[in-house]
């Protein structure tokens, strides 16, 4: 676990954590601008937005701020908030997200005057009166304290309040929703463009000059006055999203791409338009929109192409029903599930979804838990068994018992814990969020020298100096930059939460593709955790028939060894014997009348208690024992029947995990408690290279620091309490879904199906989008390396190569195209599917 987690970690109680909707994110760059100025308020820690989601990580502290103030914060940023970003089902079914595109991409305004807040700029569904259920942050983040935040700030005299608690919840779909309302809007801003730029392109020099056009100028008007006229919708609906970004961006102190596309466009329309009043000459109208048109189309299809890379966490968001059967009164009732209450039963027919959490209180049925655990089969569901809200019920009418609601459930923490990964930084990604800040400060200081170096010192005329410099600003453009990470690791994280492996963050996901050594815990990962039986060794009786005899006595135990030879008779189909006169002693093992016949099932002791030689059975015992079973003695009679050896069963997948882990050239380490024999024999029998054995609990993290000596990175695969500490010294801490809170809070992986075969899984994803994110960066900054010369016109003199504003924005815009794209190829990545039946695999030798 990185020092990062581990402050994270130590600090839970002290910190609360929101994942923020945040629509209205047009370009990458524009992170920064909620980021730097969330990041200057009182009480927020640490702050980290993800463009291509629409949402922003806020770790902050409850007692100086709350959900309602950091809501109004990034409206006061100009970008629309409907709360916490949760699944819709925590939602009130009724309050509908905001119109599409509807204040998206203006500024908004929250006036906050002594202590006051005015909200009548929210829109009508998130004002007080509608009854949204709550979202939880983190780490006790309590309403009464944004309640009494909400009372603080409460305007006098009016009849507005600000947003309740129950409004600090937004529309689980909304960032997805708002991704394809800004994406249709800037389709449409596009058309605008194109629209009015071809016409102006046919009245500018292009057109009489190079196309050889000579068309009248309608209304017997100056061709500079008729383009003019033709670009006042372009420029004032079409960029008008530039301007207002750029205002944003310089009220926040930062520097994005807004800012150079409204310097490159408003330049050159600001030129032409003095020309214009000053007597007429030449105008550079067609090169402005022009360039916006393609800057337009460019992030049209880009934001087309991000958009699917949150398709994971849509999938996640639509799995909660709408509506839930609760049986109140003795009748059942539908509601929406947001309305249904911890403690209530709730009525589950065949077919339906398992609204919330909860626990059978009667039926039995078989449960599709795939779309949540990633779990391939069906689970037997019976009274006392707990059930995850979203999964599907398949066969019988269960009644349920809620257990937990809204952002309590399962499916909301999932969810919450890949947006949480999502929104994460990994070291990479913030060092290109720096150069992204740097190179639009460079492409500005670049554009002023390029004019100046044509102007003034080439002697150019001031309209070709304007174009180079124009040229210069908008082709260094930093979008591809700031993309190049996220949306790899949007699609990385993803790819893992639809496999059911869930990476806490971006430097969890980056640490996995370097893993050399990957260590597993035996009991519990490896292996199921429980004995099952090897081998039935009968003398003197068949072996069926000492087995029906083992099992009659068992049948009375609640030893888990009994409960295994147990299951083992049941599965062989075994008619059940009555066992009685049941005596059982303790530390050695049973005795009972079973069929007319005295039984005695348990260890050699056992047998030395009542003089029973083992005669041959001893070889047999021997040779059971030494291969790291456990050996349990059978007489019949006072007479030496059989030897039964039990062993904890290896997952059906394990052997194939670490045949995928050795492909990926990784060496495989078993690290368990148990004693060197059975620990030998796991190994043989799964191919593991290396084993540890006898290693007290206190003593793992010892061996994974003996490992990382060598400047390996080592992974750490475990299940259990005593494994927590060896998980947090790990270079990457993977955590087996069904194993304790402790060792999934300390964990930076956690595999929801418990299947050994998702570590190799989790290493290749891994491995994937750090590949991705290296091509991206790659291209970004090989792009300005090459581009920023060209734009500035070195090349002219020697080869006459000129690029116009024009094809520098479709160059800059293509970029960004190629950087999403690419990363959404990672969706294609080879996984390793698990194995029904692993060769080797068996229960009975």
């Amino acid at each position: 676990m990185t020092d990062h987690l581990r402050a994270r970690h130590s600090e839970g109680k002290e910190r609360g954590t929101a994942i923020l909707d945040v629509s209205g994110l047009q370009w990458a760059s524009e992170q920064n601008v909620v980021a730097a100025r969330l990041g200057r308020r009182p009480g927020v820690l640490e702050v980290e937005v993800n463009p291509v989601a629409q949402t922003a990580t806020v770790v902050f502290d409850p007692a100086r701020t709350s959900l309602a103030e950091l809501r109004i914060w990034v409206i006061e940023c100009g970008y629309h908030c409907a709360g916490q970003s949760v699944p819709s089902h925590i939602c009130d079914p009724m309050a509908e997200p905001d119109p599409p595109a509807a204040g998206y991409g203006e500024h908004r305004t929250v006036t906050r005057e002594r202590g006051q807040v005015d909200i009548a700029v929210l829109p009508e569904h998130h004002r007080p009166g509608r009854q949204t259920p709550v979202g939880h942050a983190d780490h006790d983040v309590h309403i009464g304290l944004a309640a009494m935040d909400h009372a603080e700030h409460a305007p006098r005299g009016g009849t507005e309040a600000p947003p309740s608690p129950h409004e600090m919840t937004g529309h689980g779909g909304h960032a997805g929703m708002s991704m394809a309302a800004m994406v249709a809007d800037m389709r449409n801003r596009f058309l605008v463009a194109l629209l009015f730029s071809v016409p102006i392109v046919m009245w500018s020099p292009i057109g009489t000059e190079v196309l050889g056009l000579d068309l009248p100028v309608p209304f017997g008007l100056r061709r500079d006055v008729w383009t003019l006229l033709l670009s006042l919708p372009v420029i004032f609906y079409s960029c008008r999203i530039f301007f207002t970004g750029a205002v944003r961006a310089l009220r926040a102190g930062t520097l994005d791409m807004m800012v150079l596309v409204a310097v490159a466009v408003g330049a050159g329309w600001l030129y032409s338009v003095v020309v214009t009043f000053t007597g007429g000459g030449e105008v550079f109208y067609e090169a402005a929109t022009v360039l916006a048109a393609f800057v337009l189309l460019g992030h049209w299809f880009e934001m087309r192409a991000r958009g699917g890379a949150n398709d994971a966490v849509r999938t996640l968001l639509d799995l909660a029903p709408p509506r839930a059967v609760v049986i109140r009164g003795g009748e059942p009732v539908e509601v929406p599930t947001a309305e249904v209450a911890a403690g209530e039963l709730l009525l589950v027919r065949p077919g339906a979804k398992i609204p919330v959490d909860g626990v059978v209180e009667d039926g039995e049925s078989e449960v599709d838990e795939s779309m949540v655990t990633g779990e391939s089969l069906p689970v037997h569901k019976q009274p006392a068994s707990a059930v995850i809200g979203a999964t599907i019920n398949r066969n019988g009418t269960l009644r349920v018992r809620a257990t937990k609601i809204g952002a309590d459930t399962a499916l909301a923490q999932i969810v919450k814990l890949v947006q949480q990964a999502q929104n994460s930084k990994a070291p990479g990604q913030r060092l290109a969020d720096r150069a992204a800040f740097w190179l639009v400060l460079v492409a500005l200081i670049g554009g002023g020298l390029t004019f100046a170096a044509w102007f003034l010192l080439a002697g150019a005329p001031f309209g070709v100096a304007i174009l180079f410099a124009i040229t210069v600003v908008v082709i260094t453009c930093p979008d591809a930059l700031g993309l190049a990470t996220p949306t790899a690791i949007m699609v990385g994280t993803g790819l893992g939460a639809k496999r059911g492996v869930l990476f806490k963050n971006a430097v969890a996901l980056e640490t996995s593709a370097r893993v050399q050594v990957v260590v597993m815990d035996k009991t519990g990962t490896l292996t199921r955790g429980e004995p099952e039986v090897t081998d039935v060794i009968a003398e003197g009786i068949a072996d069926d028939e000492l087995l029906r005899l083992v099992a009659a006595v068992e049948r009375e135990s609640e030893h888990p060894l009994a409960e295994a030879i147990v299951r083992h008779a049941d599965a062989h189909g075994l008619e059940p014997l009555r066992a009685g006169r049941f005596e059982n002693v303790p530390g050695h093992g049973a005795v009972a009348d079973v069929a007319g016949h005295r039984v005695a099932v348990g260890n050699r002791r056992l047998l030395e208690r009542d003089g029973v030689e083992l005669g041959g059975l001893a070889a047999q015992r021997d040779e059971v024992a030494a291969g790291g079973r456990t050996a349990v003695m059978v007489a019949v009679d006072g007479v030496a029947a059989g030897v039964i050896g039990l062993a904890d069963a290896p997952r059906q997948t394990s052997a194939a995990a670490v045949a995928v882990l050795h492909e990926l050239g990784v060496e495989v380490v078993m690290l368990t408690g148990d004693n060197a024999a059975t620990a030998r024999r796991i190994a043989r029998r799964l191919g593991i290279d290396t084993v540890v054995a006898e290693v007290l609990p206190g003593d793992k993290a010892a061996r994974i620091a003996a490992l990382q000596a060598g400047g390996r990175k080592v992974a750490m695969v475990g299940d259990g309490v005593n494994d927590a500490p060896a998980l947090a010294q790990a270079d990457l801490g993977i955590a087996i879904g069904a194993g304790t809170d402790v060792a999934i809070e300390t964990a930076d992986v956690v595999l929801m199906r418990s299947d050994p075969l998702d570590v190799p899984a989790a290493l290749r994803i891994g491995r994937g989008t750090l590949r991705k994110m290296r091509q991206n960066l790659g291209w970004a900054i090989g792009y300005n390396t090459v581009a920023l010369p060209i734009a500035a016109g070195l090349f002219e003199p020697a080869f006459g190569l000129v690029l116009r504003p024009e094809i520098a924005a479709l160059s800059m815009s293509g970029s960004s195209v190629i950087v999403a794209v690419n990363a959404l190829t990672l969706k294609r990545l080879h996984l390793p599917a698990p194995t029904e039946s692993p060769p080797g695999e068996s229960t009975r030798t």
